[in-house]
């Protein structure tokens, strides 16, 4: 009896109610996208916002992949798309990698100078970027850098660095000092302990390293915009265009279905490598 009377306790009914209503508040926007982009423009019309399409359709899909205009053109956004992932996969192979050597170095080396230089990284990423847009621009300019998938590939590059470093320092300042020593007792160096012990043990933390700069570099807009050029916008960029470029009457399904193509990317990460999320961050990425 006591099992069931709190099985059904007044707490427990509220923090199961909290939990459906705040489920509810993130799942209808993606409800209503989802369904929106199934349905036709005249059932649209209707202003059934909730309601099931009748005749479900991919055509909306169809189009905003391949023939939607953005702009000038109307190639639909696979372009953007795979201007997204030529940006991406260096940009995050590139930033991880440093950010798990610094991180390292930091955290279990101490050189002289760490202190200062772990200061000035997370100066900068405190520092709103909006602050460096017009210097770097600049400076790319000059450099024969900007409007190129190298630039753009070098800035997110650049800013990831900071967070990078500071999730993979603190996941290996947890590590107990005593594998590092006996490690350097038997003669690792610096490369040998990274490679053969520390890196093995970092698999949750590159994970979640992943995810965070997946999600930033693929969501970016304002980076994409300014340093990618017109020949390498990224998808958001191009969603941005397919949306504000429509004349005539204005495609809902297919604006909904250029947005949920361009969330493809994140959502997949997310539910691919979330347990790993999960542990990775129970592992020391937030710990001091």
């Amino acid at each position: 009896m006591r099992g069931q009377s709190g099985a059904f306790s007044p707490v427990r009914l509220g923090i199961y109610g909290f939990l459906l209503i705040s489920a509810a508040f993130f799942l209808l926007p993606l409800y209503v996208m989802v369904v929106t982009s199934l349905k036709s423009m005249p059932e649209i019309r209707e202003g059934n916002l909730l309601a099931l399409p009748g005749a479900p359709s991919a055509a909306a899909w169809i189009k905003a992949w391949s023939t939607a205009c953005t702009g000038l053109t109307c190639n639909g956004i696979q372009v953007g798309f795979w201007n997204s992932v030529t940006i991406l996969v260096p940009s995050v192979a590139v930033s991880i990698s440093v950010g798990a050597v610094t991180g390292y170095a930091l955290s279990l080396w101490r050189p002289r100078g760490a202190a200062l230089l772990f200061g000035i990284l997370m100066s900068v990423a405190f520092v709103p970027y909006q602050v460096f847009l017009f210097p770097l621009v600049r400076m790319f300019s000059y450099v024969g850098l900007n409007s190129t998938l190298l630039g753009i590939i070098v800035i997110h590059t650049i800013f990831g660095l900071p967070t990078m470093t500071l999730i993979f320092r603190n996941y290996f300042a947890s590590v107990p000092i005593e594998l590092f020593k006996a490690a350097r007792v038997d003669g690792a160096g610096f490369w040998r302990i990274f490679g053969s012990i520390m890196l093995p043990m970092a698999v949750p933390i590159i994970v979640v390293a992943m995810i965070l700069q997946t999600t930033g570099i693929w969501n970016d807009f304002i980076f994409g915009l300014v340093f990618a050029g017109r020949e390498n916008f990224p998808m958001t960029v191009q969603l941005n265009n397919i949306v504000n470029s429509t004349q005539g009457e204005r495609e809902y399904n297919v604006d909904m279905a250029a947005t949920m193509l361009t969330a493809l990317v994140p959502l997949a990460v997310y539910f691919i490598s979330g347990r790993w999320f999960v542990r990775g961050i129970a592992a020391g990425a937030v710990k001091g």
